[in-house]
């Protein structure tokens, strides 16, 4: 990996926010002369997205689910992500391995362990001493009642989406226990603000880490 790519994801509970800011970030790094590579998972590659598809819209269980997500991350890996990284450019990723945990592990209850492995498995490669990971990771922290208030009505949810509320809970506390495993790679942001705060939120977080200077995009 070029020591100048950067591998950026945004992570959260359905109806956090997250998704809204990607394109006031993939602006404010291009206009800082940056190439930008912006995706999401599960997806990302033409594979990953059928795999996406089935996921989140058919009934299966837990193992069954973590393998799919985890086979559609492998072909995102490779066919996009260290690519893209290798070349020197900004990845954006709605969405990561830490979604997996959140989500398959503490919201589904699948054994974390497996997870673990497939985790090693799938980000690994020849030479590098750990699996691949985010260099930065924004987490918008939302409550799980505010966030179901915000989807109610969006739109046809899919099968997470309409998950309870003590669904989203267990994810959230899933996201939680993530951010303090890894504490130096997770920035929290405070989902319950208004948007034009959020925004300041993450543009602090990153002008801070020195991976932007402070821009004006919104």
């Amino acid at each position: 990996m070029s020591d100048n790519g950067l591998f950026l994801t945004l992570e959260g509970i359905d109806g956090a926010g997250k998704s809204s800011h990607l394109d006031a970030l993939e602006a404010l790094f291009r206009a800082q002369g940056r190439e930008v590579v912006r995706t999401r998972e599960p997806g990302g590659t033409p594979l990953a997205e059928t795999l996406r598809e089935l996921i989140l819209e058919q009934l299966m269980d837990p193992l069954t689910e973590s393998l799919l997500v985890f086979a559609a991350r492998r072909d995102h890996i490779a066919q996009v992500i260290e690519p893209a990284l290798a070349r020197g450019d900004v990845v954006l990723c709605d969405r990561f391995t830490d979604a997996t945990f959140a989500y398959q592990g503490a919201g589904r209850g699948f054994d974390q362990a497996v997870l673990s492995t497939l985790e090693q498995w799938v980000q690994a490669e020849a030479g590098r001493a750990a699996p691949l990971q985010p260099h930065i990771t924004l987490w918008f922290d939302l409550a799980p009642g505010i966030a179901a208030q915000r989807l109610a009505g969006a739109r046809v949810p899919d099968k997470f989406e309409a998950q309870p509320v003590e669904f989203f809970s267990r994810v959230a506390q899933g996201y939680a226990a993530r951010a303090a495993a890894d504490a130096n790679r997770f920035v929290r942001i405070d989902a319950s603000q208004a948007r034009d705060q959020v925004w300041q939120q993450v543009e602090t977080a990153l002008v801070a880490r020195g991976v932007l200077n402070r821009g004006s995009a919104r």
